[in-house]
Formats: structure tokens, C-alpha cells, sequence
């Protein structure tokens, strides 16, 4: 018989799972299922999966030799993480290809502080790194990095990763791979990990995501050694996949050596598993069709649910996901869970309390401690039982205490509430949707069962192996994420020549490609199961030296303080305001400036993440951020600023230098005194947080003003209120600009402020597409009167309804708790709700130029059918609203703030991440009548100033933002 069968095995904390299935039997009336069977998980994991296909291939009498493939999903390496077990995480050392860049913000710098005293235990800085359009930065060097694996070895530590700035789209230097052959030839004992394997475009993400999968290199290359093991001894001769967390699958060799795309497969393996189950079930006029629905998945411990939608796949989280309180930028399904499953314990403490599940379980020990089977825990099994004792041949009913046999009906009142409760909470309308029951615990629920906000409840059969389903019916992708020129090239061009890479690859990981594939950045197809593959290794062929010993331990750092909050102790905190009327910034404070700031940033401006972790870290090293009110500044107070130039692009991968406080210095020094305050260019992007930055400088130590010269963020520095209001001469003189990389421009004499933008752009496109500008010191007078007022006040209110929602999870509600913020539906609206579907963008002169396409997601009634397009440089420029019929309507432009926000996490979404496929929401917040009141202001910074032939029509009524020093100060 020709080998054409496949097999899913998924490990889970409480089961195994398994299933035997005939891909060409896919239409028939078992779906092509042979066996299934499910048991409890074993210690070591090898020894559950080899009973499991035993039985499977027993019950089917199938001869091993048929079997094509073994899928298995496992757990096993996120739980390392999440448990922060030392035994299986090894210590690791960074080199990072930086020149003079990223020394502020170290690896780990943003971890929590005991899971980084266990994995981070040394970096080397050492030359490499490219600009945004392929420039060498500085060029690598193998003297240096024979260096750094001396001081490695010495150190004991065997897993190395190589973090080049822009790696992702190095494919002409090459400097990761090569300093990965100096690493084999002066250190051939490690395992080297190279940054652009593991992840996408964004430094400090990537690099997060590369550690992590540099730690778990030794313990996953022994666990997926068992796996092949246990294969072996089963006389099976196919290959073995292990799931990845987007619903495709990665051969056993690739998954030992990136593990960490298995992260989250499992609740992915379940919904791709329903999907399956119930694809053959909705029909519309005969033809079927597919429709996005909730699965929730009941195990043993928890209840997982995700959004699947009608392309078959899960629906993705944010652009940055956190596992385990760390940042990283590769996709996983969004997923929310509660503490419902099969062997949760059920409480009540007497007959007039109220009745309680969870979220404790007695997990794999069900069969011992439960009532029907013997036990003495009653768990939502015995109640289960207990509701229906004829359905349920689960143990012994009669075990059953009668305790549990009268608060049947309180139970599943419980339950029903757990579940619409998440229902509603993984649903983006209030509009019914299908849910489908899968996993073991789905026997919870009675069939029949009707659910508040499901328009139809689905058990389908097989439910109770649906993980195990996903899992052999996974599919092979490829994917590519570069950076490519568009000279002389339409962005189809582009796409295409970037979709043929993503299918090579795809067909190289063993994909069939047949007449066509659905490309958009990844590229997915069936195994081909035509084409030879290796046998599983021989375990004696497998590297499992033991793992290292931790090395010295550094102090833990602290965890960001938000993490702790409740919505009540958000609303119950108060910042730090003296009778002095300064406002002392906390971390927390910063935190929620950090998210207001990229928020009003309208897409520009470049992420604050990496500018708040060195502000934080400055602040925990001793440093204080004073930020004084803008009408406490006197008339004969010089106010310094600065802030960075360039493209957004740039600063999610290239992190900062020294460049801002060389700016500072070089100026100052011209001009012989010492500022006495520092204002932030803009407010929007990471810009907003450089005025905290330098004033809490040793160097310069001074307060920074709640103002800004934007009230957002624009592309260029003379679009600011100084020329608006104080004429069309040069407004700030000197002014000086530094790259970081040892080249400062200083600008003596101008004619206007448009003048000195445009030669300081000629020389940035040479200078990386990325420097710091200190403008020329400024009067208290004229600032008082020109700028933008209490925006660092208008960002922290901004970030605290963003961290009200999430304490409460209400993240469905954050578009109307920022608009409160703001001002209130006067100033604000939600302009659109949906899915990105289509992003155009090129980079000249340092500005990112495109265009982002939302169309309105089926589940989104109010928005039915239409599209709203985003043209954008760097900042979004215009929303056009396009109906059905194709008619275009301008809902919002400039100098108003069209803001792009994710619907997963409530964080901004900037031009350089908008990608396919993210939900978001749009809002529009009225601009400052800083802009909007004359019209000269709107001829600077409204439409016509990025060649829209658009009139400005105002979107709302401008509220001034309310001072936090104002409301705080004591009276």
C-alpha cells in the first residue's frame, strides 16, 4: 500500500490526543478519520505519543509502512518559558551587529526581571549593521568576534545569537551568516542562532524572539529527539512535523533548531481542526461558503477561544506579541483563555453560597481524584455526569455524591455564564456569531445548549480530538519579509518578485504547488508527499549534550508596573505633582505617555517602545523626569529642542546612538550657555519622548515643558506652530543635526525653516535616513504663545484609557474611552472598524510614502462593505471613505489626527507595521487650534501641504487637553 496516511498527535498538559486519518477520504462521512484515541499526558512526553499511535494504528489495523507523516503539537517549549524553569531554559549570549548604535538598550532590557537573570548573560557590541537601503553601517569584523566567543567560552555559555540591524533584509552582505561561520571556527562547541531565521523587521522583537529560541535550543533538540525516538521504535519510516503557531507545520529538523515557532500551536491546532470538522456543514444557494466563527476549545484546564476566520485560518493577534512579559513580532492566534476545563474544581461552600469553578484543576489526575471515577474532588466532570448520566459513560455515575446532584442547574448556569462571558469578550460587535465546541471537556455542555451571542452552538463529531485534527491536517508555508528597492518598479512588480520568493521557499519546506497559491506575504500548500524526505534521525545522530550550568545571575530588574494594576487602582492612582508645580514621572507614568505618544503619533513618527525602555532604565539608574507646566515657564527662559529626523522605518531597526545628546552638546556649546527647559519636537512617535529623554540627561538636567510645536507628529520640522504663528524666517538658529555615527552638520544661517528642512533632508539620505536634530534655542515668551499645550498631560490620559481597558478587559471599548480622553464625541470620532487587506509604501528622502486599504470585516454591520484608504508620508494623511459602488468620500485629513489602532491590543499601529491582515480601528481626533484657527495654519499643515487637492473640513470641535499638573498640584 502506498504510504498516503497521516497522523496528529497533540500534547497538552492534561491529554494526548491522536488521530488517524486518510487524506483522500476527506469527503466521506467520517471525514477520512480512521482511529482517534486520547489519554492522559506522561510524564515523558515520547512515552504518551508511542502508546498513543500504537493504539491508533491497532484499532485502524493499519500497517505502519502506510503512514506518510506524524504531526505532533506540543506545549512543552512555551511552558518552559511561562514556568521560567532554569532546567530546561540555557543561558545565552548576545553579539550584536550595531557599530555605535542600540548600546542603551542591552538585551533583556525590557524582561521581566527573574526570566532574564536566568537567560541574559552577556552581550558583545561589535561593528556591522546596515542603513534602511543596504549601506554598510560599519563593516563586521572576525578579530572582534573571535573576541567575544573568548569571553563566552569563558563564561560557560553555549547558545550565542547574532542580532544585525536590518538582517531581516540583508541579502547581498550577508553579515549574520558570516559572523555565524567566525562563531563555528573560534567557538564550534555552540549552538549559534541567527536573528533573521527566527523573526521579522524590528530589533529589539526579533531579538527577544531569537534568545528565547537560543535558550530552548537544548531542551527542545532532546524533546524532539524523544519524539523521533518513540517514532523509531514504532518501526514507522515517514517523516515528522511538529505545528507551528500559524497553523502550518516545520520538519522536525527545521523545529529543533527555531522551536520557538511552535509557541501557541496548540489552541491553533484546535481551531484549524474545527474548521475542518465543519467546513462541509454551511452552504448558501447550494455553493459552499466559508464565514468567520468562535471556537472554543474546552480541555482539561482551560477553555481557549479564538476567532477563526472564513479563510480557514486563525485570526492573528497584534504586530507585537508578549509571551511571558517579552516582546516579540511573530505571529500567534489570538487566543484568550479562563480557567474552565474537564477537571476544574467545582466549590460551594454552603447551600446559600454561591457556586464556583476554577480556576484550579486537578488535570492529568482526573481519573484518581474525580467522583466517578473513585476520587474525592468533585470536579465539572461529576457534575457533567451527574446532568446527564445516560448520554455520559464517563466513570460511575453512581459515585456521584448527591451534594452534586442538586446543584446540577446552579452548575450549568455557571458554566453557560464562563462561556458567554469569553464569548462575548473574543466577539468585535455585538452581532450573534457560530461558535463551535471542540476539545475533551466539551461534554460540559449539553448538546442543544444555546449561548447568549452565538447564533447557533456546534459540537461537531470528533470534537473531542479536534487538536489532534489540526494537527495532521496542517499545511507547509513559506515566508519573506524584506525590504526592496521600488526604483523604477510599480509596488506589483515588487509584490510579485517577493511572492515568488515566499513560494520557492514554501515548496523548499516541502510544499505542492499547483497551477497557483494565495500569496500575500506567506505562501501556504499541501505536503508533498511525492518527494523523498529523510527518515526520522537516529537518535544516536541527535546533539543532546546536557544543559550548561547557569552562569552568575545578575539582579533582577523590575517588572513594568502596569502589569500589577486593576482598573480600580487605575483609576485610584494619582501622579506625583509638588507644590513647586512639577510633575515627577513615574515608570507607570511613562508607560502610559509612551502609548498616548504613539497613538497621537497618526502613524508616524516611529515606535516610543525602544526610546522608553532606555528612559526607563535612565530613571532607574537614578535619573528624574521633571515636567514643568508650559504657563510656569518665564518670558526669559531659553528652551532647548530636539528630536529625531527621518524615516519610521529606520527606528524600529536601527536603535539609537548617541546622536541626540551629541546634537545637544555640538549646539550648546555654539551657543555658550546652558538651556533652562527642553520642549519635544512633536508629541507623536518616539519623538514625544525625547524632550524626557535629554531633560533627564546628566548632561543637561533640566525640566521638560508639557507642550510640543505639533500636538502630533508631521514628516517635516517646519511643519510646527513657531511657523505658523511667528512668520516665515528661520525660527530656531543654530541648528545642528548628528547621525550618530561620528558626522555632524551644523546650520549657522537661514532664510527660513523650509529651507534649512530641505538641505538638512539632501544630507539625511546620505546619513542613513535617521538623525538627530537639536533645534536653536527658543524664548519662554514665544513658547508660551506658539506651542501646543499640555500634550505630554494629553498622551498620559490617552495611555491610561488604554491600560483601563486592558485591566478590565474591555479592549472592544478603547476606541470610545479614548475619545473620552480627548475630549468627548465633540472631538473625536471612530471613523472605521476592519481588517487590513492591502499596504503600498516606498522610501525618498527619508519619508515613507504609501498607502493602507481597511476593508470593513464581515462581523462589522455598520461599516458593511465598504473600504476606507489611507494615503500616508510617514503620517496619515487623508481617510477616503469607498462605498460598494465605488464612490469616494473624504471622511478626515490633516492637521486633524487619523489615528491606526489595533483592535487586539489598543496599541498604534505606525506605517512601517501596517501589514496584512491586522484588525484595526481608525479614530480621528481633532486637531489643535493651534493649526485649524487661521488659515495659514491649515495651508502649513493641512492637505494642500502634501499636494491634496482636499480643502480642510474640520472633523470636530478642539478641546484643550486638561493639564495633569493642573489637576494634580496640591491645592
Amino acid at each position: 500500500m502506498p504510504a498516503t496516511k497521516r497522523i496528529g498527535v497533540d500534547v497538552g498538559g492534561t491529554n494526548t490526543d491522536g488521530v488517524l486519518l486518510e487524506p483522500f477520504a476527506l469527503e466521506d462521512a467520517d471525514r477520512g478519520i480512521l482511529a482517534w484515541h486520547k489519554s492522559p499526558t506522561t510524564p515523558d512526553p515520547s512515552d504518551g505519543i508511542e502508546v498513543c499511535i500504537t493504539k491508533l494504528l491497532t484499532s485502524a489495523n493499519i500497517d505502519p509502512a502506510e503512514i506518510a507523516s506524524v504531526t505532533i503539537g506540543t506545549t512543552h517549549f512555551i511552558n518552559a518559558v511561562v514556568e521560567k524553569d532554569s532546567n530546561r531554559l540555557a543561558p545565552v549570549a548576545v553579539i550584536r551587529l550595531c557599530g555605535p548604535f542600540s548600546r542603551d538598550c542591552y538585551p533583556g532590557i525590557d524582561w521581566p526581571g527573574d526570566l532574564s537573570s536566568i537567560i541574559n548573560h552577556h552581550v558583545g557590541f561589535v561593528d556591522g549593521g546596515l542603513e534602511v537601503d543596504g549601506d554598510v553601517i560599519r563593516d563586521i569584523s572576525e578579530e572582534q568576534v573571535a573576541e567575544q566567543c573568548k569571553l563566552i567560552r569563558e563564561k560557560g555559555i553555549k547558545s550565542v545569537v547574532v542580532n544585525g540591524i536590518f538582517s531581516p533584509s540583508d541579502l547581498v552582505e550577508k553579515q549574520e551568516e558570516k559572523v555565524g561561520e567566525w562563531i563555528a571556527k573560534y567557538y564550534p562547541e555552540a549552538d549559534v542562532v541567527l536573528s533573521k531565521h527566527v523573526a521579522n523587521l524590528g530589533f529589539i522583537e526579533r531579538e527577544n524572539a531569537a534568545i528565547l529560541n537560543a535558550s530552548i535550543l537544548p531542551f527542545a533538540r532532546q524533546t524532539i529527539a524523544s519524539f523521533q525516538r518513540a517514532i523509531t521504535r514504532l518501526n514507522l519510516s515517514c517523516p515528522v512535523f511538529l505545528t507551528q503557531n500559524d497553523g502550518t507545520l516545520l520538519p522536525a529538523p527545521l523545529a529543533a533548531r527555531v522551536p520557538i515557532r511552535t509557541f501557541n500551536s496548540g489552541p491553533t491546532n484546535s481551531m484549524c481542526g474545527a474548521a475542518f470538522l465543519v467546513k462541509h456543514l454551511s452552504s448558501k444557494d447550494g455553493e459552499k461558503e466559508r464565514r468567520p466563527m468562535l471556537v472554543v476549545d474546552i480541555g482539561g484546564t482551560t477553555t481557549d477561544v479564538g476567532m477563526l476566520l472564513a479563510n480557514g485560518l486563525p485570526r492573528q493577534a497584534s504586530a507585537v506579541t508578549d509571551v511571558s512579559g517579552v516582546r516579540m513580532n511573530f505571529s500567534c492566534p489570538d487566543v484568550k483563555s479562563i480557567g474552565l476545563g474537564g477537571g476544574s474544581i467545582v466549590r460551594k461552600a454552603s447551600p446559600t453560597s454561591p457556586l464556583t469553578i476554577g480556576p484550579d484543576s486537578v488535570g492529568h489526575q482526573i481519573q484518581t481524584r474525580a467522583f466517578v471515577f473513585g476520587g474525592d474532588v468533585p470536579t465539572t466532570t461529576d457534575y457533567a455526569v451527574a446532568s446527564s448520566p445516560s448520554s455520559l459513560k464517563i466513570g460511575d455515575a453512581t459515585l456521584v455524591p448527591d451534594e452534586v446532584c442538586v446543584n446540577v442547574e446552579e452548575y450549568k448556569n455557571v458554566v453557560t455564564g464562563m462561556l458567554e462571558g469569553i464569548v462575548d469578550r473574543m466577539k468585535t460587535n455585538a452581532d450573534d456569531i457560530d461558535v463551535l465546541l471542540v476539545g475533551g471537556g466539551a461534554i460540559l455542555v449539553e448538546d442543544g445548549t444555546l449561548l447568549k451571542g452565538a447564533s447557533k452552538v456546534i459540537k461537531p463529531s470528533y470534537s473531542g480530538v479536534a487538536n489532534a485534527i489540526g494537527a495532521a491536517i496542517a499545511r507547509v508555508s513559506g515566508t519573506v519579509d524584506t525590504v526592496q528597492s521600488t526604483q523604477d518598479k510599480t509596488s506589483q512588480q515588487v509584490l510579485d518578485a517577493v511572492a515568488k520568493m515566499a513560494v520557492e521557499r514554501a515548496v523548499e519546506n516541502g510544499a505542492y504547488i499547483a497551477n497557483k497559491a494565495r500569496v500575500i506575504v506567506k505562501a501556504v500548500g499541501d505536503f508533498d508527499f511525492s518527494r523523498p524526505m529523510p527518515a526520522p534521525t537516529p537518535a544516536a545522530d541527535v546533539k543532546t549534550s546536557p544543559l550548561p550550568a547557569p552562569a552568575e545571575k545578575k539582579p533582577a530588574a523590575r517588572s513594568t508596573e502596569s502589569g500589577f494594576l486593576t482598573s480600580a487602582s487605575i483609576d485610584a492612582y494619582k501622579p506625583n505633582v509638588t507644590a513647586q508645580r512639577e510633575w515627577l514621572v513615574s515608570e507607570l507614568d511613562l508607560e502610559w505617555i509612551s502609548t498616548g505618544c504613539y497613538i497621537l503619533g497618526t502613524g508616524g513618527g516611529g515606535t516610543p517602545y525602544p526610546h522608553f525602555v532606555r528612559v526607563r532604565e535612565m530613571m532607574r539608574n537614578g535619573s528624574v523626569i521633571r515636567v514643568i507646566s508650559v504657563d510656569d515657564l518665564k518670558d526669559d527662559a531659553i528652551v532647548a529642542c530636539g528630536g529625531g529626523k527621518g524615516s519610521p522605518t529606520v527606528g524600529i531597526e536601527k536603535l539609537a546612538g548617541d546622536e541626540m545628546m551629541e546634537s545637544q552638546n555640538f549646539l550648546y556649546e555654539l551657543v555658550g550657555r546652558k538651556p533652562d527647559a527642553v520642549i519635544a519636537l512633536e508629541i507623536g512617535g518616539g519623538n514625544g519622548l525625547q524632550g524626557l529623554l535629554l531633560g533627564a540627561s546628566a548632561h543637561m538636567n533640566i525640566p521638560t515643558v508639557d507642550a510640543d510645536w505639533m500636538g502630533r507628529a508631521y514628516p517635516v520640522s517646519w511643519q510646527i506652530t513657531p511657523v505658523v504663528w511667528g512668520g516665515d524666517s528661520a525660527q530656531f538658529l543654530p541648528q545642528v543635526i548628528a547621525d550618530g555615527n561620528g558626522n555632524v552638520m551644523a546650520f549657522h544661517k537661514g532664510t527660513t525653516e523650509k529651507m534649512i528642512e530641505r538641505a538638512f533632508r539632501a544630507a539625511l539620505a546620505e546619513m542613513g535616513s535617521h538623525v538627530a536634530c537639536a533645534k536653536g534655542p527658543y524664548s519662554g515668551e514665544k513658547t508660551k504663545s506658539y506651542a501646543v499645550q499640555h500634550t505630554i498631560s494629553l498622551a498620559w490620559r490617552v495611555g491610561r484609557a488604554v491600560a483601563r481597558c486592558r485591566a478590565s478587559n474591555e479592549l472592544d471599548a478603547v476606541a470610545d474611552r479614548i475619545i473620552d480622553a480627548v475630549g468627548g464625541q465633540e472631538t473625536a470620532k471612530e471613523l472605521f472598524r476592519g481588517k487590513i487587506v492591502g499596504v503600498e509604501r516606498k522610501t525618498v528622502k527619508g519619508h515613507v510614502y504609501g498607502e493602507v486599504t481597511i476593508a470593513a470585516s464581515d462581523d462589522h454591520p455598520s461599516f458593511a462593505s465598504h473600504k476606507l484608504k489611507i494615503p500616508f508620508k510617514n503620517e496619515n494623511i487623508l481617510a477616503t471613505l469607498v462605498s460598494p459602488s465605488g464612490t469616494e468620500s473624504i471622511i478626515a485629513t490633516v492637521p486633524d489626527l487619523i489615528c491606526v489602532i489595533d483592535s487586539a491590543s489598543g496599541e498604534a499601529i505606525g506605517t512601517p507595521e501596517y501589514r496584512y491582515g491586522l484588525h484595526v480601528f481608525v479614530l480621528g481626533i481633532t486637531g489643535s487650534d493651534k493649526w485649524t484657527s487661521t488659515e495659514r495654519g491649515v495651508q502649513i499643515g493641512g492637505p494642500r501641504a502634501f499636494g491634496m487637492d482636499v480643502d480642510h473640513k474640520p472633523l470636530g470641535v478642539f478641546k484643550k487637553p486638561v493639564s495633569v499638573i493642573d489637576e494634580y498640584a496640591p491645592r
